[in-house]
């Protein structure tokens, strides 16, 4: 894996995705600040941005405020809630938007997340703009052509001490 330090670095958490892996896999969440300085090791931050969803209870809030004080610029939007009670709540577009644009101007994307439906736009970002993209996730709750597509790949799981809280 080459790293250079004048690669410049954009961070996406998909907050849903790794702290429900996190709860269902080892009963744990996760340290997002740990994260990202792992992630982006000496290499130069550009942005940071968690992507996560607010509920009715609005017990999130303190979160999402920790997450800013670790570097972190918080989007959310509002879980959606259907007639019937089903519950919907992603941020699979959004993300992939963002990385769209920003690969334009990074030589990194870090994609915290092991959702497959990412695999289109991790394709059309190295293809693209020549931008690697690296995914940080469990391995367990990560689709398998996600990590043969991605130029890196860090497991959570290998390192739970330093990852988890």
């Amino acid at each position: 894996m080459s790293i250079f330090k004048e690669q410049r670095v954009g961070v996406l958490v998909d907050i849903q995705n790794l702290y429900y892996s996190a709860k269902v896999l080892y009963q744990k969440k996760v340290n997002f600040g740990q994260l990202l300085r792992h992630g982006v090791g000496d290499r130069k931050l550009i942005r940071a941005i968690a992507y996560g969803i607010k509920t009715l209870e609005g017990q999130e809030e303190k979160f999402f405020e920790a997450m800013e004080k670790q570097g972190f610029e918080v989007k959310t939007k509002d879980l959606q809630i259907f007639p019937g009670g089903a519950k919907k709540g992603d941020w699979d577009v959004g993300i992939a938007v963002d990385a769209i644009k920003m690969s334009k101007s990074l030589d990194v994307i870090i994609l915290v997340s092991g959702d497959g439906d990412y695999i289109p736009v991790v394709e059309y970002v190295q293809n693209t703009t020549g931008c690697r993209v690296e995914v940080i996730a469990f391995k367990e709750s990560t689709s398998s052509k996600l990590i043969e597509r991605v130029d890196a790949f860090t497991n959570i799981s290998e390192n739970k001490k330093k990852f988890l809280i």
